[in-house]
């Protein structure tokens, strides 16, 4: 893994992190990815009970789908010189009461992130996977720039991909749930994916 010489000690602070100790069930396992080289980003919501046993972002069926979407291996996915995974929850957050996984931690992004983010000098596109990522980094332009967090849908800022370039691009989560979605919104195959995977293309 390609990193800068300030980059490594920032990892392993962040691996020892007890920062929400106190609130997550299975305990800390901060999980993610990140290599100076990289020219891709990916910010997703926290890793589920799969992930969090692992160890391997996106090392679920979310994972295949979101990999399918960008159109490329794990080979690539998981070679940190081009790809950093960057959750906005590094830890396993906990079921809610009527079943589903809580939100990542709202102490995480806030307390790493933008330190993270100085030590990956040559990311080219971040791509948003989920309303908490999209609301955290596009607090102003969500639908379009017609709506602040908790406001527009997801289904909208998605729509008006093309006002979030160059350097970011929002996606849905890519859970099972959105099988159904995208047979609702066949735009997003239409249109997305194609331009999603162009990216990529000329990114990697």
């Amino acid at each position: 893994m390609t990193k800068s010489p300030a980059l490594e000690p920032l990892l392993s602070e962040i691996s020892r992190c007890q920062l929400c100790a106190a609130d997550l069930p299975l305990g800390p396992r901060p999980v993610l990815r990140a290599g100076a080289a990289a020219r891709l980003l990916i910010i997703g919501q926290a890793p589920g009970t799969k992930v969090h046993a692992s160890g391997i972002p996106w090392d679920d069926p979310s994972g295949d789908r979101l990999r399918d979407w960008l159109q490329i291996g794990a080979d690539v996915f998981y070679d940190q010189n081009k790809v950093a995974i960057m959750p906005m929850g590094f830890c396993y957050p906990g079921r809610l009461p009527k079943g589903g996984d809580r939100p990542p931690r709202p102490e995480c992004a806030p307390a790493w992130h933008a330190d993270l983010l100085r030590h990956l000098p040559n990311i080219e596109l971040c791509v948003l996977a989920g309303a908490y990522a999209q609301a955290y980094y596009l607090p102003d332009r969500r639908a379009g720039g017609r709506a602040g967090p908790g406001k527009g849908t997801v289904t909208e800022t998605v729509r008006a991909w093309r006002d979030h370039g160059p350097r970011f691009l929002p996606l849905p989560h890519p859970s099972w749930r959105t099988k159904s979605w995208q047979k609702r919104n066949p735009w997003f195959d239409e249109e997305v994916l194609p331009a999603l995977r162009q990216r990529v293309r000329e990114i990697l």
